[in-house]
């Protein structure tokens, strides 16, 4: 992968693990948080239900990878509607975590967490691949690289996110600046629908597959946009 990418994805790994771990540990829980916060877990939790639904309605048995898990609450849906999930992510602390909450369910399916890049070919491959907010850091030329390599072992769709080019998320950018240093995450990069849409479908990588559902999903100071790829 480029420079670019492997830069970011250090960025992450420390800003996850170290900086952000408590408190997406609490995100992505029942416990009491800011209003800021709470719109931010509104929106996860739709997005989560969107991603799960564009799936197929019967994944029993069905080999899917949650890349870039968190603490896990995709993966355990799935696993609770019988999938085999593969969950990784750069962050040991939050992996233990999901590690740990997934342990206090009864799954028909099951997962195997992993501590990685979601791009390690030892992973094998899938029916499905889910990359929940876990692009939004990257520029669209890393974007496009990494469904490629993910189109080069997922055998029915690709379900991603992607930080969508609107003014509320400019203005969000600038207050986020204000922050002191040592509290920033690491910068999102927003992308164009229709460009994004372009390059996917001149990318020879991705030849053999289309783009086809988008949403977008605002909720208070969380914006995303999901989009599928499907296999032709």
């Amino acid at each position: 992968m480029t420079t670019s990418y492997l830069e970011r994805r250090g960025q992450l790994e420390t800003y996850f693990d170290r900086t952000a771990a408590e408190a997406w540990s609490r995100l992505t829980s029942d416990a009491p948080v800011s209003r800021i916060r709470a719109t931010v877990r509104a929106g996860r939790d739709r997005m989560r239900r969107t991603l799960l639904d564009w799936l197929p309605a019967d994944i029993r048995g069905q080999r899917i990878l949650d890349a870039g898990c968190g603490t896990g609450a995709l993966a355990i849906d799935a696993a609770r509607r019988g999938a085999h999930v593969v969950a990784i992510d750069l962050s040991p602390t939050l992996v233990d975590l999901a590690r740990d909450r997934a342990a206090r369910e009864t799954l028909p399916g099951s997962i195997d967490f992993r501590v990685g890049d979601m791009l390690d070919p030892a992973l094998g491959r899938f029916d499905h691949i889910v990359a929940m907010d876990s692009l939004i850091h990257y520029r669209a030329a890393d974007i496009l690289r990494v469904l490629a390599a993910q189109a080069a072992r997922a055998n029915h769709s690709i379900l991603f996110t992607f930080a969508p080019r609107t003014a509320a998320l400019s203005v969000m950018h600038a207050v986020g600046r204000l922050l002191p240093r040592g509290d920033r995450a690491p910068a999102i990069e927003p992308v164009g629908e229709a460009a994004l849409r372009r390059c996917i479908a001149h990318a020879d990588a991705l030849n053999g597959w289309r783009a086809a559902r988008s949403l977008r999903i605002g909720s208070g100071f969380y914006i995303s946009q999901a989009m599928e790829l499907v296999r032709l």
